[in-house]
């Protein structure tokens, strides 16, 4: 009845703080571009807007595709505040993603068609790298259950510190910020052509939007595993870990899929690599 209950909470409060996060996110994007930036609550003032708009779609494959993206991803944070298996959650929200990809290979629009494409790039980038950050958990703590690994006596940080780095990659990609921000962006200037996005629109563009503030929270529920023996230290974190996901966004450009796949795969897997090799022999 617990999990139940903790299940609900997280399908409440997570779209919340994400789409306040995503407010945030350009307040303080506006600040380092010497804007005044919108209001806080814009994100959510523009997902009530989609909702408003007449629902379009050029393939009824899209409608099916764009809900289930949302429900995966609101089933994979109930899980995680259930204190459910970590790689449990983890299909789950690759099941959801993958959905978004095949809504968008089922229009026939070159730029949905690339962005889809490139999507897929990014999710084979990124999963071995989440994969990996679950294994180290599982060494440190012996069990992949969220609640045990909460409820570890030490900060996980102090064992997996290159892990940690590894799954700021992974969070780069999944906030589709630079210099990983090819498949679709959230800055202004992409809006009318959005890569894999490009043909959702309206109420079904909404639910995409609303699927990624739940993404958001669960990618960084994962980074307060790091430091969940302590809240001011955990929530320093993650305080610290959004905001230079936001600086990075503005100091870099965007590069190509070419270049993500090789440094991520490059560099990720090799710490990743030499962080468990180091968790194992110590």
């Amino acid at each position: 009845m617990e999990a139940v209950i903790l299940a609900l909470i997280g399908l409440v409060v997570a779209p919340l703080l994400g789409g306040l996060l995503a407010g945030i996110d350009r307040r303080v994007t506006a600040w380092m571009q010497s804007r005044q930036g919108p209001p806080i609550m814009q994100a959510f003032y523009d997902v009530a807007k989609l909702f408003g708009k007449e629902p379009m779609v050029v393939n009824r494959w899209q409608i099916f595709c764009a809900w289930t993206y949302l429900l995966a991803s609101a089933l994979s944070v109930a899980l995680f505040f259930a204190q459910a298996d970590l790689l449990l959650i983890f299909f789950v929200q690759a099941a959801g993603a993958v959905f978004m990809v095949m809504g968008a290979l089922a229009a026939k629009s070159p730029y949905s068609q690339v962005g889809a494409q490139r999507e897929l790039i990014q999710i084979l980038t990124y999963e071995p790298l989440l994969i990996l950050v679950f294994a180290g958990m599982f060494m440190a703590t012996g069990s992949f259950n969220v609640g045990t690994i909460f409820a570890h006596p030490e900060p996980l940080i102090a064992k997996l510190p290159l892990l940690f780095i590894v799954l700021t990659y992974a969070l780069t990609i999944k906030l589709r910020k630079s210099p990983f921000d090819f498949s679709t962006s959230h800055h202004g200037h992409q809006e009318l052509v959005k890569g894999v996005t490009t043909e959702y629109s309206g109420p079904f563009f909404g639910l995409v939007e609303v699927a990624h503030w739940y993404e958001t929270i669960l990618v960084l529920g994962v980074a307060s595993m790091f430091w969940a023996t302590n809240v001011f230290w955990c929530a320093l974190l993650l305080v610290g870990t959004y905001f230079a996901e936001i600086l990075l966004d503005n100091a870099t450009a965007r590069m190509t899929w070419r270049w993500m796949l090789k440094y991520v795969w490059s560099i990720g897997l090799l710490m990743a690599v030499v962080n468990l090799i180091w968790l194992h022999a110590g």
